[in-house]
């Protein structure tokens, strides 16, 4: 990279403070550049970030990680972005549970070997099925490791690596979860119960590359599920002191307008203030689809690229019910471990006429109970979580108008969505349901407003196997003076954008892969 001048105050900007931009703009400061980092909302860490409205605090988008056990890379490199250590929180051997149909709650614990013995004291005439089960996570895992380590390779040699795993990859990875779940068991209770947890990576059975289904579930089962002590807001207590120690900074509600282009190579950003500033690499973490449409100019060029990156799915939105609580929710049944209720018996669903129907999904979530650090005080106050997957076309007539300005028939859409999914929680958890004292309900909107996704994605762009096979989604783009970074690149969640931001930082000064941890 060339010098700093007075006129780039800025070896690099990223945009976007999710764990990717966070982690990239971390990886260049520890390697002696002067990062910018740009957040378009109130406060920085994307979806890692955590809130608090009368004396509760939560998440906005973390439930529990895998990848941190002390003895994983991810762990090393975290602990290497930091400032100071992050805690992270063991959830124990059990951190899932399901709640299919009218079946016995279904406790899931790890590692593989535990899980299949779950598995066939439930289902004790399937344990070929569900051995067949285990070693496709396993082979599925190691065929998408193989895919996503050439996100920061030149073309040819990635080309030569997929071409190499070609059987691996066109078994695993070019097959849907159910695809591969078909072809084990026949069983329509154990079938459930094999893709229930797809909403860890948003991708819907029917739709998701298995090999991304085997990925974040055996990250779990390998490693285990973990909890940052204080919550999602830790990332960006520990990390950011790193950037702005090295000279950088980290603003938030600096949204950028527009890459600045010249010669053909992006120069540095615009943002809505005005302000232009320079510098010789941007990096975005924003979402590769919301990159092309909203930062880069329309002559740009690269229009095959970019049509690319746009022809991609989006994942699924949701409804979030934050609850808070007075009293002992372990007594009334809170649980560390999280909970998975399909009232139907189907886990293929998506509330997608919300609220004129009962949630044909839930996913409970009690944070407080994770975090080490929460003190519930003389109250005991706890806080907790009720997630609906469901479709953007539910809020899409909301879309274009401003939060307070949306009128009453949004605020009682609202208000039934709200009910319902308190309902369906009562019905599983009755005595719990007497303890909340407090509700509030973010939309697809709110995921809009705090990411900038495309119809209010969770995750993004949706886990096809389409998208894992993108030659677009690289961390190096065709324009130069760009890279992206984030769970795009590589994977949902907090491990996915950790290295998403760490190879796209990497790729900006390759100097950064003889320093990373091993």
């Amino acid at each position: 990279m060339k010098n700093r001048t007075e006129d780039n105050a800025f070896d690099v900007i990223v945009i976007g403070s999710g764990m990717g931009g966070m982690a990239a703009a971390a990886a260049l400061s520890k390697a002696g550049h002067k990062v910018l980092l740009l957040e378009q909302y109130e406060t920085l860490g994307g979806l890692s970030h955590s809130f608090s409205i009368d004396g509760f605090s939560w998440d906005a988008g973390i439930h529990y990680l895998n990848c941190v056990a002390p003895e994983d890379r991810e762990r090393h490199i975290l602990d290497w972005l930091s400032d100071t250590p992050i805690e992270l929180a063991s959830m124990g051997a059990i951190y899932d549970n399901l709640h299919i149909g009218d079946a016995a709650p279904l406790a899931l614990s790890r590692p593989y070997e535990a899980q299949a013995r779950d598995l066939k004291d439930r289902f004790p005439d399937e344990a070929e099925a569900i051995d067949a089960w285990i070693a496709a996570l396993k082979e599925g895992r190691e065929a998408i490791l193989k895919v996503t380590m050439t996100r920061a390779m030149p073309e040819i040699i990635g080309s030569a690596l997929k071409w190499w795993h070609s059987r691996a990859i066109e078994r695993w990875c070019m097959r849907t979860t159910q695809e591969v779940i078909d072809a084990i068991t026949g069983n329509p209770n154990l079938a459930a119960a094999f893709a229930a947890q797809w909403f860890d990576h948003g991708g819907r059975p029917s739709k998701a590359s298995f090999a991304m289904h085997a990925l974040i579930t055996g990250a779990y089962l390998e490693s285990g599920a973990w909890y940052p002590k204080g919550g999602g807001a830790a990332f960006a207590d520990h990390i950011l002191p790193t950037i702005t120690k090295a000279g950088g900074e980290a603003r938030a509600n600096t949204k950028v307008e527009t890459l600045l282009v010249e010669d053909d190579r992006v120069v540095g950003v615009r943002t809505v203030q005005g302000e232009d500033i320079r510098a010789d690499a941007v990096i975005s973490d924003i979402g590769a689809r919301e990159t092309v449409t909203h930062l880069l100019p329309a002559d740009c060029g690269h229009q095959d690229w970019i049509d690319e990156i746009r022809g991609l799915p989006h994942s699924v939105a949701h409804f979030s019910l934050f609850v808070g609580f007075e009293g002992d929710i372990e007594r009334a049944g809170a649980t560390r471990s999280n909970h998975w209720i399909y009232p139907g018996g189907k886990v293929d669903v998506v509330w997608t006429d919300a609220p004129d129907s009962t949630p044909p999904d839930l996913f409970v979530s009690f944070a407080s109970l994770k975090d080490p650090g929460h003190d519930p005080g003389p109250s005991q106050k706890y806080a907790g979580e009720i997630v609906a997957w469901a479709d953007w076309s539910v809020v899409e007539k909301w879309a274009h108008m401003e939060p307070g300005a949306r009128g009453e028939d949004y605020q009682a859409l609202k208000a039934r969505i709200e009910d319902a999914m308190f309902a369906q929680f009562e019905a599983y958890f009755p005595e719990l349901a007497k303890l909340v004292v407090f509700r509030n309900l973010s939309t697809p909107l709110t995921t809009r407003a705090i990411t900038g996704h495309h119809k209010g994605a969770f995750y993004g762009i949706d886990t096809t196997p389409e998208r894992l096979m993108s030659e677009a989604l690289q961390t190096r783009t065709p324009v130069p003076g760009l890279f992206l970074a984030g769970q795009d690149v590589l994977s949902p969640g907090i491990p996915g954008a950790l290295w998403g931001g760490v190879l796209a930082a990497a790729t900006v000064d390759p100097g950064l892969f003889r320093q990373l941890p091993g």
